[in-house]
């Protein structure tokens, strides 16, 4: 079920998938240690602060009660991975995971101080000595800071990376900051420096259940073998035909350049992330020998058996139509959304009681929570009976961020209910923001007349 792990020495290529995927590696990484800096007025544009249970994302706070929003997105992410998946495989994997981000950006680390692949191996072989040793540390020692970056821009996400670096600078920084910081620096550094292929082999749960997404008119990395086999060595410049050899060289350029270590020459394989990097270094073998570029490419098995490829598929179309409900309702919900949330509760201690005029009083108790970044004062409504009169202060005024509870008397004339218990609604206005209004429904309980 494990294998012993064969340490790979991932040959450096060039080419138009590499260049894709190192700009995609860049940005992702500048957004990843950028965005905390980012201000959004007098707080960071991006903070999850659980301290006050509040998630600002730019201009939008969230509270807990909307974690729903949460799970929508990431099943959102979760057919959106699907789509992808069925479309392209695991191209996610190869071009914007975290997991092969980090490792391709240890691996670039690796190439400017060690050298090249041979290089390499070449040094790990040799004894112990002075250039060897400032390599080794130089390489670890910057590991470690980028690992160290990732965990304190982690934990800069829930508390103000500003002054989560003073506090650094001076010493004072927290337990519970000093703790995660410290989990997210060692595990980068396992993950990206050490673990590597094995976190995308034996870790990721993706690799294990994308198969059952797979089709033969999905799009994948493949090799040619009606045209490469068989393979082996040749001059340049002379016909393989002529030699009864397919393109392929039999160079292993293709598996010395491939971050998991598989040969994309034995088929389809599970551990293939589509980064494309064998796709590159075949080409630039093709340009040299020349022979048409294309002995590994991006593919579809369909495509390979010399049938026709089906990009719109009842499978893929289903993704997409779910996906794109799923977006438009929750783009439309977050429009709608009102930062207004309330509870409104009966007093249970006493159903009802009549007042010296005759009337009849309910109490209720109201828990205001203000989901905006702003202080806002409510107008006190009720409605749903003639003759219901709201005793005592209309207006409550609710902090930016806050929740306050609040007590209001509702009374009614004797005789207007002919029931003991009738629905009533109660809302609450915004008195500066004519947006903000909820409603809720409740029941007035009083005595019947006969």
């Amino acid at each position: 079920m494990y294998a012993k792990r064969e340490h790979l020495y991932v040959r450096e290529i060039k080419g138009i998938f590499q260049r894709i995927r190192r700009s995609s590696n860049w940005a992702l990484m500048a957004l990843f240690f950028g965005l905390p800096w980012v201000s959004w007025g007098d707080r960071p544009a991006v903070w999850f602060n659980l301290p006050d249970r509040e998630f600002h994302v730019f201009g939008g706070t969230f509270y807990p009660q909307e974690f729903f929003l949460l799970a929508w997105l990431l099943i959102i992410c979760a057919f959106g991975l699907f789509l992808i998946t069925v479309f392209a495989g695991r191209v996610w994997c190869g071009y914007t995971c975290p997991q092969s981000v980090w490792t391709f950006l240890f691996i670039w680390t690796e190439h400017r101080l060690e050298g090249p692949r041979n290089r390499r191996i070449k040094l790990d072989k040799q004894p112990w000595s002075f250039d060897k040793l400032w390599r080794k540390s130089a390489k670890h020692t910057i590991w470690l800071v980028i690992a160290f970056a990732t965990g304190a821009t982690f934990v800069g996400y829930f508390t103000p990376i500003r002054g989560l670096i003073l506090d650094f600078a001076s010493f004072n920084v927290g337990g519970w900051a000093l703790f995660w910081i410290g989990f997210f620096t060692v595990f980068t550094y396992l993950n990206a420096g050490w673990l590597r292929e094995q976190v995308c082999i034996y870790m990721c749960p993706y690799a294990r259940f994308q198969a059952v997404m797979f089709d033969k008119d999905t799009l994948i990395v493949s090799y040619d073998t009606a045209r490469g086999e068989p393979r082996g060595a040749r001059k340049r410049g002379i016909d393989p035909r002529q030699q009864g050899l397919g393109d392929c060289i039999d160079c292993d350029l293709c598996v010395q350049v491939c971050p998991t270590g598989i040969d994309i020459r034995e088929g389809l394989q599970y551990e293939c992330i589509t980064c494309a990097a064998c796709i590159d270094a075949c080409d630039s073998v093709m340009d040299k020998m020349g022979y048409p570029r294309g002995l590994v490419r991006y593919t579809t098995e369909h495509a390979l058996e010399g049938r026709k490829t089906h990009l719109l598929r009842p499978r893929l179309i289903g993704y997409l139509a779910a996906l794109l409900v799923m977006i438009g309702l929750f783009i439309w919900t977050l429009g709608e959304r009102t930062p207004l949330e309330f509870d409104i509760e009966r007093d249970r201690n006493q159903l009802y009681q009549v007042t010296h005029d005759g009337r009849v009083s309910n109490v209720y108790t109201l828990n205001i929570r203000n989901l905006d970044d702003s202080e806002h004062t409510y107008q006190l409504s009720a409605e749903g009976l003639p003759g219901l009169t709201l005793v005592g202060d209309d207006r409550v005024t609710v902090n930016a961020g806050s929740t306050r509870m609040a007590a209001i008397e509702l009374r009614l004339e004797t005789g207007v209910i002919d029931r003991p218990s009738v629905p009533v609604q109660v809302s609450l206005q915004a008195v500066d923001d004519a947006s903000i209004r909820q409603e809720r429904e409740t029941r007035f309980i009083g005595e019947i007349k006969r």
